[in-house]
């Protein structure tokens, strides 16, 4: 018993293939060709897959997107591309005495969102605050002095202390221009290291903390 229904799936079988063989063999080869595209960007696709799982048959879009392949009428094609939603394509059925078709062929895109994740190098948003307010930077030092030079209080005391009223300021213009009249026909010199004038500007600090 067990053999004969053996033999009988197997005459199905046969039945069945032959029946398809002789089907493929009546529907036309033709040449299928065509431009596969991106659906957002409508710019070619490279490296497309075209695949007919039944007829075994598949080819690769070019740099361009283009392909060109033989397929049966009505077969099945399989579309997929990396990052891409993956299509089915059916051959149709031509009805005139043509032997080709092109076609444009549009790919979604298969785009994936992941959660929000946040990364974090310490237990807790609170150390990583700290850890950020102490840190210290190579050029800490320059920083720190320059902090020290701009301080608001510091300017204010420096500009007081060099504030003269209306007697030092006449008596400083004074000075100046006799110094130009004297030195009007000798070398220039360096004010800073001419002792003279160091002198005079300790008499006139001293006299302005003396008023």
């Amino acid at each position: 018993m067990k053999l004969f229904t053996a033999t009988i799936l197997t005459t199905v079988l046969l039945t069945l293939m032959s029946v398809d063989s002789f089907a493929q063999q009546d529907r036309k080869v033709i040449q299928f060709s065509g431009i596969i595209v991106d659906a957002e960007s409508e710019m070619g696709i490279p490296g497309v897959h075209l695949y007919a799982p039944k007829g075994g048959r598949g080819t690769t879009t070019n740099p361009y997107g283009y392909f060109s392949m033989a397929v049966l009428e009505g077969d099945s094609l399989i579309v997929s591309a990396v990052s891409f939603v993956k299509e089915n394509f059916t051959v149709p059925v031509l009805v005139s005495d043509r032997d080709n078709l092109t076609v444009v062929i549009s790919l979604k895109r298969d785009t994936t969102y992941l959660e929000e994740l946040e990364v974090f190098a310490f237990p807790s948003e609170e150390m990583f605050k700290e850890a950020v307010l102490a840190l210290q930077l190579p050029n800490q030092y320059d920083l720190n002095n320059m902090q020290r030079n701009v301080d608001q209080r510091m300017l204010n005391r420096m500009s007081g202390d060099l504030t003269m009223g209306s007697s030092g300021n006449y008596e400083y213009y004074m000075e100046q221009q006799a110094n130009a009249y004297s030195l009007q026909y000798q070398p220039n010199s360096i004010s800073l290291l001419n002792p003279f004038a160091w002198n005079r500007f300790i008499k006139s600090l001293k006299k302005r903390q003396q008023e």
